[in-house]
């Protein structure tokens, strides 16, 4: 269930560039997609998604959205994607819908829902 937060952050980022908006959209909708228990929320300046536990969340910056892996330091990276180099978090840079299937986002989302809902 989208909420107001939700909606106003997403609204922010429409007037600022609709292409970011555009982007952030279906990256929201692909995150969203995964399971019917993935909520979100607006947390430190973007979206974070949960399943039990954050596992993801999208940021967008002047130039590129940035999707943020909350333990993106242990999941597999067989694609090369994964940028940073913290002790828990790994984010990929798009800078058009291109990149989504480009950067595998898919494969890598599937990996980062499967790791927060293991018990």
């Amino acid at each position: 269930m989208t909420t107001d937060r939700v909606e106003k952050l997403l609204e922010d980022i429409r007037l600022l560039d609709e292409e970011r908006f555009e982007l952030v959209q279906t990256l929201r909708k692909l995150v969203l997609g995964l399971d019917a228990s993935v909520s979100e929320e607006v947390k430190y300046g973007g979206i974070l998604f949960s399943a039990g536990k954050p596992f993801c969340g999208i940021f967008s910056y002047a130039k590129h959205v940035s999707l943020e892996f909350s333990e993106g330091a242990s999941l597999p990276d067989e694609h090369k994607a994964f940028e940073g180099e913290g002790k828990l978090r790994r984010h990929i840079k798009l800078a058009a819908a291109q990149d989504i299937a480009a950067k595998h986002l898919p494969a890598y989302l599937a990996s980062a829902f499967q790791a927060a809902t293991k018990s």
